[in-house]
């Protein structure tokens, strides 16, 4: 017999099948762990983080009048809405008294914006505008022309326009409903730029990168990360946010190819273990490395509650006795029995579910914190707003 004959056909084939799946298996397998698998230094991007020298904005402020309001405007008392119409009116060739005014349909305002730093004359901005004196309701008010300055007192953009509100004021004779802020109202693109601030961001020699987080290896970490991605010792940390970059001759007087390639770096950053609590509304906040030693905690509340009545005490009829008031007290103690629980909260999974464990409010918790801090057994740091 050949060794052809020895092999049969059918076996050949069955077995051609079975490694065939057998590689879409482990080709299924891998792509599935490439796929699920978490992303290692995608935590945040270096934008996402940190703030660059000469990309910034620039406060703008004005005083201005809201007119149109239907009966919701400043009341009598607000004095300077009255001398700002009488004002506006002389320049408008109108001699008013500033007393015979009534701005029912007028409101004193204040307009803010933000202006970056690249805009440039003729471009518009969004401007927010927030009422000055005692107006109701900035409802379908229209603001005049409002020259908005910066820091140095000069105008650098003019707003107008109509407002948008996101809320209401409706009130009667025996009720009222409000809902949101009436007197904050908002106009898209409501200022046009007159003069741009006279900075050139191109011009730069060298740069300063100010991280959010104050953390040193956080801030080596990005050191770190720019020098590979420029190929040379450029940036250096100058304390535990800040960063100082020295620009290649080859990006200066072209600076955005660079800042667009360091804005996507990958930075995964660390800090200090904190708690934050917020006793205003019981919001208590753990960070992902926050541990607990080894403690055991019980938590419960007593409550005591003395209540006293009269009670009228009758004679018998035909008796010589005398009615009176005699007091009863009752006493009621409720107490609530926890148990001694021992946790040891290695992570912060393990001390979030130890704390349910026993039942904890919000506000149980942070008494508990707050107790566990004092005892030395939560190791970090606990911060309250």
């Amino acid at each position: 017999m050949t060794l052809n004959e020895r092999i049969n056909p059918v076996d050949t084939g069955e077995a051609a099948r079975t490694l065939i799946l057998a590689a879409l298996f482990v080709t299924l397998v891998l792509y599935l762990a490439f796929v699920f698998a978490p992303a290692e230094a995608r935590a945040a991007r270096l934008k996402d983080i940190a703030s660059f020298s000469g990309v910034r904005t620039n406060e703008l402020v004005g005083y201005g009048l809201v007119v149109g309001l239907a009966g919701t405007g400043d009341g009598t008392s607000s004095t300077f809405t009255m001398r700002s119409m009488s004002n506006m009116l002389e320049k408008m060739g109108v001699e008013a008294n500033p007393d015979d005014l009534k701005p029912k349909n007028v409101a004193a305002v204040m307009v803010t914006a933000k202006m970056p730093v690249s805009a440039k004359p003729g471009s518009n901005l969004d401007i927010t505008v927030s009422s000055l004196g005692d107006a109701k309701s900035l409802l379908g008010g229209v603001l005049l022309v409002t020259p908005l300055k910066g820091l140095d007192g000069r105008v650098y953009a003019v707003g107008q326009g109509a407002l948008t509100i996101g809320g209401f004021n409706v009130a009667g004779a025996a009720a009222n409903a409000q809902q949101n802020i009436p007197t904050v109202g908002r106009i898209p693109n409501g200022a046009v730029i007159e003069r741009s601030v006279p900075f050139k961001f191109n011009n730069q020699d060298h740069m300063t990168v100010n991280l959010d987080v104050r953390d040193f290896g956080t801030t080596m970490q990005v050191v770190n990360k720019i020098n590979a991605s420029m190929g040379g010792q450029f940036a250096r940390a100058k304390d535990i946010s800040t960063i100082d970059l020295e620009l290649p001759d080859r990006f200066r007087g072209n600076m955005v190819p660079l800042m667009a390639s360091l804005e996507d770096l990958d930075i995964s950053p660390d800090g200090k273990a904190k708690v934050v609590v917020d006793e205003k509304t019981g919001t208590v906040v753990l960070g992902q490395d926050v541990r607990l030693s080894r403690v055991a905690v019980a938590h419960g509340n007593l409550q005591i509650v003395v209540s006293e009545t009269q009670q009228v005490s009758q004679p018998g009829p035909f008796s010589d006795g005398e009615t009176v008031v005699t007091p009863q007290t009752d006493i009621q103690v409720q107490e609530q029995n926890k148990q001694l629980m021992l946790m040891e909260g290695a992570t912060l999974q393990e001390l979030v579910d130890g704390l349910n464990s026993i039942g904890a409010t919000p506000r149980d918790l942070i008494s508990i914190i707050r107790t566990l801090k004092a005892a030395g057994s939560l190791h970090a740091e606990v911060e309250v707003i």
